[in-house]
């Protein structure tokens, strides 16, 4: 269980250009459910082993990126808490509490504006919906029901911002994560980048140091194996998707992956594997010109075009 109480990443709510041209891409392509639509025009969707009412928000927008993302509490007191840690450690802006149903099927959640210029919500309460196999006596997969790349959930983000060292200390000091890999410019001593886990995984959040405020560079959706990534690489192909990289392994979580667009230019991540990380596991340490073989394991090259390119 975690220190603090944030269980898992919970949903991530993106912008798009056209809203049919990404709902067709995450539901047909990447194989997430359609799940419910408002009275503001977004849709909300889900994977097909994921139990709560959503975890991808799409909402149609003259610019591509994030809006925020969604973290699960244990508690509503958690939560409470939480905020009140936040709001005292001085390093978050634009802190409020939204009701519930603002975000259809949740409860209330409280909002903040991390250093990196990010948006973050905290949330206790969001409706159940069966996952496509049930609980009683399931199967593995729903064998009438695969669609596209078929993820079992969303998994992280990473993202670009400029103030690493303060959304470090709010993770690690203040939300009770560990930092579970971090990159480090030998030259100066600063941080580059920094991975952060709120339970067993690798890593459930990412930041690359980045002028700019506020910048997403992908959305991850996890498979269970590698051949799980090669059919994603093909389904990728045979739909002219936009590829970025891979298939391929990463030097830093260990995870095998390949990167695609979604229409709107949105970077997508589907990936398998990775490490368990426990709390008193010592953090592994990148160096900075040690980046390509950290990014691209087998190529040990840096693409500058997935540096650079984010929404």
């Amino acid at each position: 269980m975690p220190i603090k109480g944030v269980l898992r990443p919970g949903h991530v709510a993106i912008r798009v250009l056209d809203l049919e041209e990404a709902v067709k891409h995450y539901t047909s392509i990447v194989g997430l459910r359609e799940v419910a639509r408002d009275g503001r025009g977004r849709v909300f969707l889900k994977a097909w082993d994921e139990w709560e009412h959503h975890s991808v928000i799409l909402r149609e927008a003259g610019q591509a990126g994030i809006d925020y993302m969604g973290w699960r509490v244990t508690s509503p007191e958690v939560m409470k808490q939480l905020s009140l840690d936040i709001i005292e450690s001085g390093l978050c802006s634009d802190c409020k509490w939204l009701p519930a149903g603002d975000d259809p099927g949740t409860g209330e959640r409280f909002s903040f504006v991390i250093p990196t210029g990010h948006t973050m919500e905290l949330y206790a309460e969001k409706e159940m919906i069966a996952s496509e196999v049930g609980y009683l006596n399931p199967e593995p997969w729903p064998e009438h029901g695969v669609i596209g790349m078929s993820p079992t959930r969303f998994d992280h983000c990473l993202l670009y911002g400029d103030d690493i060292d303060g959304t470090t200390k709010l993770f690690t000091e203040v939300l009770g994560f560990d930092l579970s890999e971090k990159v480090v410019d030998k030259n100066d001593g600063s941080l580059a980048g920094a991975f952060f886990a709120c339970a067993n995984k690798a890593h459930d959040v990412a930041f690359i140091r980045y002028p700019e405020k506020g910048k997403l560079h992908h959305i991850s959706f996890f498979l269970d194996s590698w051949n799980d990534v090669l059919r994603a690489a093909d389904l990728i192909s045979m739909n002219n998707v936009s590829l970025d990289i891979g298939p391929t392994r990463h030097g830093i979580t260990r995870g095998t992956t390949i990167y695609f667009f979604d229409p709107s230019g949105n970077r997508n991540e589907v990936f398998c594997g990775g490490y368990i990380q426990y709390p008193d596991k010592p953090v592994i340490h990148w160096d900075l010109d040690e980046l390509g073989k950290g990014i691209f394991y087998h190529t040990r090259q840096l693409n500058e075009a997935f540096l650079t390119v984010v929404t």
